[in-house]
């Protein structure tokens, strides 16, 4: 059982939780999350899914008003408005995902470029959008980003070609900067990593000098990220710029095992996940005993990070609302932690991804995939709903 002090926030608190669902919103949670829990429908509902998209039958209306409603705010950002109140009515604001990826021409670069720079317009002046996101491979092809990562020599063309992908990056975050709305990098795979952070952190020296605009993404599924987010740390402080850190445990990692050791490298994964929540949670305190110098995002679905993260600010007298502390959470799941922080007044935001469907199905799938690969995930979605239909009497 959750026990909560006066201070702190109750995540049994179901009534809390789905507060802002109707009756009929959170029967098909509900239902929603009993398909997902089928191992099966999980591993073949892509291929099927997909195979129906590409001869053109007329599956998008089902996938809109099932997984995508529960997921993602919308095909546009003027259709995550509903979201985006729903989500403020709990206290919660929005982080706008423009969820496009796996593209590799620059025309469509150039366009997510600008559907960024619409978020950030979206958000600007709007307390119910505090951050906004954006990938780098939503501006650049991946196979340039792992060349330049392999330190292999770029043709004039490549150069050309990147110099465009710092154009975009720059011209990104300085729209941040001057409209005031942070901005977070996403992480992603380790043979491209190396290249985002040295673009994140060229941002951060450029806009994080009066008060935090850019973030950059540490996945503590791998053994070297605390390590590095404590050097960084150092760097910033010397140079005089916040640095701004997304924690989260990560997203690829059987790819990146599966990598390792196809290719005969040593894996850059935790050996256990033992070891991934204690830099986890680790990596909390740290940011929390140098609150001045770094802003943090916790990017998390685990109650016992949540809860370290609401101790730690307590200890060090912290205020719940400070501006370098956020909690986030996906769209569509642990509401239970999203509201009931939010209800004890800590700065809380979740990402509501959007886009065209068929564009966003990779991202829902791979939502589906996490909900029966972290352990309990599921079970624990459909258990609270059930009570809060129970609490109803429905």
């Amino acid at each position: 059982m959750n026990v909560s002090t006066p201070n702190q926030p109750n995540f049994d608190n179901t009534e809390i939780a789905f507060k802002q669902k109707s009756n009929g919103e959170l029967k098909k949670a509900f239902w929603l999350f009993k398909i997902i829990s089928s191992n099966f429908l999980t591993k073949v509902g892509p291929a099927i899914t997909n195979f129906f998209l590409n001869i053109g039958l007329p599956v998008q209306g089902a996938i809109k008003a099932t997984i995508f409603q529960q997921f993602c705010g919308g095909e546009t950002i003027g259709e995550c408005d509903k979201a985006i109140t729903q989500l403020a009515n709990g206290g919660v604001g929005t982080i706008l995902d423009y969820s496009v990826e796996g593209e590799d021409e620059e025309k469509v670069f150039d366009e997510t470029c600008q559907e960024i720079i619409r978020t950030i317009l979206r958000a600007d002046g709007d307390k119910n959008i505090p951050i906004t996101v954006f990938k780098i491979t939503g501006i650049a092809r991946f196979a340039l980003l792992e060349k330049i990562d392999a330190k292999q020599e770029l043709s004039i063309e490549e150069q050309a070609e990147f110099s465009k992908v710092h154009f975009r990056c720059e011209l990104i975050c300085r729209n941040a900067y001057e409209k005031q709305v942070p901005i977070m990098i996403d992480a992603e795979e380790t043979w491209i990593q190396a290249t985002i952070d040295e673009l994140a952190f060229e941002m951060m020296r450029k806009f994080n000098r009066e008060s935090i605009i850019v973030y950059n993404t540490y996945q503590m599924y791998r053994h070297d990220k605390f390590a590095d987010m404590k050097a960084d740390h150092l760097i910033a402080k010397a140079d005089g710029y916040i640095l701004g850190v997304k924690i989260v445990r990560g997203a690829y990692m059987e790819k990146e095992r599966k990598r390792a050791e196809e290719k005969g490298y040593p894996s850059p994964i935790q050996p256990d996940k033992e070891a991934t929540d204690r830099d986890y949670d680790e990596s909390l305190r740290y940011c929390v005993d140098h609150i001045e110098e770094i802003a943090v995002v916790a990017g998390t679905h685990n109650e016992d990070s949540s809860r370290l993260l609401t101790y730690l600010l307590e200890e060090k007298k912290v205020r719940h609302n400070h501006p370098h502390v956020y909690f986030a959470q996906l769209l569509g799941m642990s509401d239970n932690l999203s509201f009931n922080l939010a209800d004890s007044q800590y700065n809380v935001a979740k990402y509501v991804p959007y886009g065209p469907i068929k564009a966003v199905m990779p991202y829902l799938f791979r939502r589906a995939q996490e909900n029966t690969s972290v352990a309990g995930q599921t079970g624990r979605e459909l258990a609270l709903i059930e009570r809060e239909l129970n609490r109803r009497r429905i």
